[in-house]
């Protein structure tokens, strides 16, 4: 074989390999992160959420005042180039108040939330899994809690956990927030315990815990994770609800709630103190909203018309 002839030949090698690297299938990864790459609303809600979580947390670092501050010379002020968002009755600034209180609902939104899923998860795949009265016993616990609203049983429990902090408020949101995704999570599960990757762990001796944390779990994450991130904003509105009807966290704790409920009477009044804490809620939720849509469409493309 001449020069030209092996130049041509490994030519025509380097070529296929090209075609064979451009045909390779992506994996699922990189297929929903290329699909999310091209939704602005992906983008939106997640720039919008980003700008929130620093500004919660790195705002009261540049402020002058603390939310217990008292100005007892601007008492019910508005909006100023020394009270951003104005005063409360006693002199309580309500930028620093809205902040400090958006940091508590993000820190219990974004625990809550994901802790809900996992418990979701891991309920939801041991009942689908085992099956028989298993299944049984943990589906009719499950129709139990779902009888009465999660909302009217953290109610009924307020008095247990008023008197503690708003850490007892998040465990009891995530305690009361996973049945209906433990729901889906048993079917899916259900229609996997057959397939034959699972049969195969199964006869290969593998425990049961090993099988829904390798072969179960993985293959319906997609779910959880989109659960997950519309769990945030179910907990977040949860606890607002709460606190707002008095419910949730208690004073000297502040929460969009709290201030939303201190601000109700004044709306018309003195707006400043319903105005803002309500607009950074709702920008919060809108934010969480669109990288929950997003998800969903990226993951599971035929959940709705992909409006990216």
């Amino acid at each position: 074989m001449t020069v030209l002839q092996e130049e041509a030949v490994e030519a025509s090698l380097d070529a296929d390999a090209v075609v064979t690297g451009a045909r390779r299938p992506l994996s699922r990864n990189r297929l929903v992160w290329l699909r999310l790459k091209s939704m602005p609303r992906f983008w939106v809600g997640a720039g919008v959420f980003a700008f929130i979580v620093l500004w919660a947390f790195t705002g009261p670092l540049l402020y002058p005042f603390s939310p217990t501050d008292r100005d007892v010379y601007n008492m019910n002020m508005g909006p100023t180039l020394m009270h951003w968002f104005g005063t409360n009755s006693i002199g309580q600034d309500i930028y620093a108040q809205t902040l400090s209180g958006l940091q508590k609902s993000l820190v219990i939104g974004l625990i809550a939330g994901p802790v809900a899923t996992i418990i979701a998860a891991v309920v939801g795949s041991a009942a689908g899994y085992l099956g028989g009265w298993p299944d049984k016993v943990i589906g009719w616990f499950v129709h139990l809690l779902l009888v009465i609203p999660s909302f009217f049983i953290l109610v009924l429990l307020s008095p247990i956990y008023k008197g503690l902090s708003w850490v007892a408020l998040t465990v009891f949101l995530a305690i009361f927030s996973w049945m209906i995704m433990a729901q889906v999570v048993r079917s899916q599960t259900r229609s996997l315990r057959n397939r034959d990757f699972v049969r195969a762990a199964r006869y290969m001796g593998m425990p049961t815990g090993a099988i829904l944390r390798r072969h179960i779990i993985p293959n319906i994450a997609s779910l959880l994770i989109i659960d997950a991130t519309l769990g945030v904003v179910t907990a977040i509105l949860s606890e607002t609800s709460l606190s707002y009807f008095g419910f949730g966290v208690q004073k000297p704790d502040v929460s969009l709630g709290t201030l939303l409920a201190d601000g109700t009477a004044a709306a018309l009044t003195r707006p400043w103190l319903f105005v803002f804490p309500a607009m950074v809620l709702i920008a919060l939720l809108f934010a969480i909203s669109l990288i929950g849509d997003a998800l969903r469409d990226a993951i599971d493309p035929t959940s709705g018309v992909n409006r990216g």
